[in-house]
């Protein structure tokens, strides 16, 4: 008979109204040049309302309230591509629309990641920044980056001079967008610099705070939307967190109109390869803008604008077809040394996944965006406890993946390496979790375990558990009291355990070690059997131990003969 011991391992829908003393409360907690990231405490009543629409020096948003792409997604619902195989990146199939360019998706996803461990309260879907994406600069102008995520020329939106939207002069003496009079809102997310100053973030961890770089600026847009403790899932909190980006209603049902597009399907697509939007809020043409100088005379706003035009870009970025982009170049991924991949349920792999990107000759391609991905029913995951990992391509062409950490869930899995923004045969590695194991087991103490029949035993049985010579903690173990050395059946008289009910036993199944490696077995009785009896303890690993009981009569004492 066995017993069993021990332990085991809203979406939004429909755009609403938002009440004006809100929307101007938003705002004016949102002026420039407070260097927390929360802006203390939200001004309310006559502040508040002053503050939103007096057109002085304060902007009211995260872009200064420029102006914005207005092109809205189709009617059709997108239609997602197949998954990709080892072989191809991911398809770029489906409507045309719902394609985000891989490494713009690749941001808005970690951003996303991050906050929900951050700041979980919040719930950022990271549909939400790609549609802040797509109206504020066409997905980083269709996806115009390169492999670290920064586009190939800035992204500026209109100088902020006071003639006809926000009147902000310079903050950060033209670092971020050229120009040393005014502020102009930069990069993907459409900052302005001395909203940066404070809510910058490195989303790519190269230790620079670039507001032209995707992963950064989405990591900051994701925190920025996040403030003031905001439950995104809640629909007045995103609808206050949307009108703190840009402080309009019609850029409100702009940005929720992709957003629910987007909830409904989207599929990756390569970089550069994005549809470009045609229509901004002040009417001018927005697929190729042209460079506008700081003196330049302002546009009129149009209808849904707030403050004036959109952002712009100085000059068209190089064509890849002309001047291809390292991504371009590349024929495949190549296995670049991994090893076997092999780990104990609850360990860190010893061994990293590393891939190589060449071209069709062979050759390495550097500074090349590779996307690691989990697949399988497994609970295993990157260091952090992300499934998906991008990692760039050193000068040797090498991406070596973030150590893998094998899950409590034994089995066998795939991790798959393909180019980020291109269809290229990748790799798949296979990958292993066993259960905990052991190799060596062995009793704690020395004290001579005995009883007498029909009593119990003094002392609990303790074994350690150690695996090439370090703690094997969470190992299953089986303890069997066998009937001999060399018959490991169950016995059926002498020592035995009761189970919860009092019953006799004499097999302990679903045992197993703590932290420490250590295994106390429950109190152990004995029958009226008299003799030398074994129990052996065995570990997931196949290590053993095997314990002496004696049962014998207690040995009486002689009495003194009386005296004569």
């Amino acid at each position: 008979m066995a017993a069993h011991f021990g332990r085991r391992l809203r979406k939004g829908a429909a755009t609403t109204a938002v009440a004006a003393a809100a929307v101007a409360a938003l705002a004016a907690s949102q002026a420039p040049g407070v260097a927390t990231e929360d802006q203390g405490k939200k001004p309310t009543g006559a502040q508040a309302t002053s503050e939103a629409v007096d057109g002085g020096s304060s902007d009211g948003s995260a872009t200064g309230n420029s102006g914005y792409f207005t092109d809205l997604p189709p009617l059709n619902s997108p239609t997602a591509s197949p998954s990709p195989s080892a072989g191809a990146a991911t398809g770029v199939t489906g409507v045309s629309e719902a394609g985000i360019p891989a490494t713009v998706l690749d941001a808005y996803k970690q951003a996303a990641a991050e906050v929900r461990e951050s700041k979980p309260g919040c719930n950022l879907p990271w549909q939400l920044l790609a549609a802040i994406g797509k109206v504020e600069s066409g997905q980083a102008r269709g996806g115009r980056v390169d492999a670290d995520g920064t586009t190939y020329s800035k992204i500026l939106g209109p100088v902020l001079d006071g003639n006809g939207f926000a009147h902000i002069t310079d903050t950060d003496n033209g670092v971020y967008d050229g120009d040393s009079r005014y502020d102009r809102a930069v990069g993907p997310m459409q900052f302005i610099p001395s909203t940066w100053a404070w809510a910058g973030r490195d989303g790519n961890g190269d230790g620079v705070e670039d507001p032209n770089n995707v992963y950064d600026a989405a990591l900051a847009a994701a925190h920025y939307l996040c403030r003031f403790d905001r439950d995104l899932g809640v629909q007045s909190d995103m609808n206050a967190a949307i009108l703190g980006y840009n402080n309009s209603q019609d850029y409100l049902d702009t940005v929720l109109s992709w957003y629910e597009y987007y909830l409904k399907g989207t599929h990756s697509i390569p970089d550069g390869a994005g549809t470009l939007p045609s229509h901004r809020s002040d009417g001018k043409p927005g697929t190729h803008p042209k460079p506008r100088k700081t003196d330049d005379a302002p546009g009129k706003p149009g209808k849904g604008s707030s403050t004036g035009p959109s952002p712009s870009l100085p000059g068209k970025p190089k064509p890849p077809s002309t001047s291809p982009t390292p991504t371009d170049t590349v024929d495949h991924l190549a296995d670049g040394g991994t090893g076997t991949l092999s780990a104990m349920a609850g360990d860190t792999f010893g061994q990293r996944i590393v891939v190589k990107a060449v071209t069709k000759a062979g050759k390495a391609v550097p500074k090349v965006r590779v996307r690691f991905t989990i697949s399988g029913d497994t609970d295993s995951t990157f260091a952090g406890g992300e499934r998906v990992a991008a990692v760039v391509t050193d000068s040797a062409g090498k991406a070596t993946a973030p150590a893998l950490v094998a899950g409590a869930r034994t089995g066998d899995f795939k991790v798959g390496a393909v180019v980020a923004g291109r269809t290229a045969t990748g790799v798949d590695f296979p990958v292993t979790v066993t259960e905990r194991q052991a190799d060596a087991v062995a009793r704690t103490g020395d004290t001579p375990l005995t009883c007498t029949p029909g009593g119990e035993f003094a002392d609990q049985v303790e074994v350690k558990a150690t695996y090439k010579g370090a703690v094997a903690d969470g190992v299953a173990a089986t303890a069997t009291l066998v009937k001999s050395a060399d018959d490991p059946t169950e016995n059926d008289k002498g020592p035995y355990f009761k189970d919860a009910d009092g019953k006799t036993v004499r097999t302990l199944t679903g045992l197993t070690t703590d932290a420490d490696g250590l295994l106390k077995l429950p109190k152990l009785y004995a029958d009226d059997t008299a003799g030398t009896f074994l129990l052996r303890i065995t570990t997931a690993g196949g290590a053993t131990v095997t314990v002496e009981l004696d049962v014998a009569a207690a040995t009486s004492t002689p009495s003194a003969s009386p005296s004569a």
